[in-house]
């Protein structure tokens, strides 16, 4: 099956790829070879904060007078990983400076920051830390190796860097006008965990910059929806989509100081968390339909409910079960259960809310325990 850890059939392992900073560093490399060599490199290699080398291959070469401006660019290969960014043209300007050093910057594409709360300040190009040292190190390790005494500017470009933003939550963060210059090792790692949860604490920290005490953690898209549409009083910058990391989410709203934690979703997987678990992911948590059995119990449902609940195959059935039962008390302990949960995953020090919806955004039961 397509989006497993092995490709179907073949069973291969999937391919990393590199990130943003990564192709943004290969580029400024192979045009700063152009501005002072005049030679068209077809590939450059870099040294990865991963710890291995890779080959970068470039295109796109253009070269304005003997003293103006060098453009180079690489196509990202974030490999088997579903990215946005996935075959975006990465282009960089270099271009001379009269003093030494090296100036980084953002052109077309890349979005420039509008709220505190990221790596980097307001006003400035969204070119993370890591990318800018590596685009420094790369030209800085080609002017060297021609003894050049002046210093480079460089400006990088994605051409489609603003469509591709809107698939992203770069507008949410304040990060406008293009995409972000990302990556931390230079490389990808399909579906990787360490990536998902970087943007998790990204948001949560953008959320506190700008003075939020609340955070509605989601699992995806749709119940984000129904969440926005249930505190329209809240600003974008508190829904966060947090998937299945509650435990992990949870523990950073604290840390940042949130006073009052909200989860919005449906009673399949928040039933996870009415039971203890707090990384939902089916492969980690399944259904404990003998919990969901006793819950039902002491929300007063008759025997014959409880022990169909409790031989359920799966979480739908039982809120069809206990809806159709009109037991509105069910849902209501459930999210009483979640709430203590959470405070007991944080040890208190906030207010935990959970709020029950189905698949079209129907409430099926809400409470608020104060840790």
């Amino acid at each position: 099956m397509t989006g497993s850890r092995e490709a179907a059939g073949s069973q291969r392992p999937l391919r990393r790829g590199y990130t943003t900073g990564a192709c943004a560093a290969a580029a400024a490399k192979g045009a700063a070879h152009l501005l002072i060599t005049g030679e068209e490199l077809a590939s450059v290699e870099l040294l990865l904060p991963a710890g291995f080398s890779h080959s970068f291959e470039l295109t796109g070469w253009q070269r304005s007078g003997a003293d103006g401006t060098a453009v180079c660019a690489t196509i990202k290969d974030a490999g088997d990983d579903p990215d946005a960014t996935h075959r975006a043209r990465i282009e960089a300007a270099v271009s001379w400076l009269d003093q030494p050093g090296v100036e980084i910057d953002g052109g077309h594409g890349v979005g420039r920051v509008t709220k505190p709360g990221l790596p980097v300040p307001v006003g400035e190009a969204a070119i993370n830390p890591v990318p800018r040292r590596m685009i420094r190190e790369a030209v800085s390790e080609v002017l060297e190796e021609h003894g050049a005494a002046r210093g480079l500017r460089v400006v990088i470009s994605v051409p489609e860097g603003e469509a591709i933003a809107l698939k992203t939550l770069n507008p949410r963060l304040g990060i406008l006008g293009g995409i972000s210059i990302l990556g931390t090792r230079g490389v990808v790692t399909p579906f990787s965990t360490e990536a998902y949860q970087a943007s998790i604490v990204q948001a949560i920290s953008v959320a506190a910059a700008a003075g939020n005490r609340q955070l509605v953690l989601t699992t995806g898209g749709s119940s984000e929806k129904y969440a926005i549409a249930m505190f329209p009083e809240l600003p974008e910058e508190a829904f966060i989509q947090m998937g299945e990391y509650v435990g992990f989410s949870l523990g950073h709203a604290k840390a940042y100081g949130f006073q009052k934690v909200t989860l919005v979703g449906m009673a399949g997987k928040y039933s996870k968390v009415a039971q203890g678990a707090m990384l939902i992911h089916s492969k980690n948590a399944p259904v404990d339909f003998g919990f969901l059995a006793a819950v039902a119990l002491e929300a007063g449902a008759d025997e014959e409910t409880v022990q169909q609940i409790a031989g359920a195959n799966t979480a739908s059935q039982v809120v069809d079960l206990m809806t159709e039962a009109g037991n509105e008390m069910f849902f209501e302990l459930l999210c009483r259960y979640g709430c203590l949960q959470c405070l007991k995953q944080v040890e208190g020090g906030m207010t935990a809310e959970m709020v029950l919806i189905t698949m079209k955004g129907r409430r099926l039961g809400r409470a608020e325990i104060r840790g």
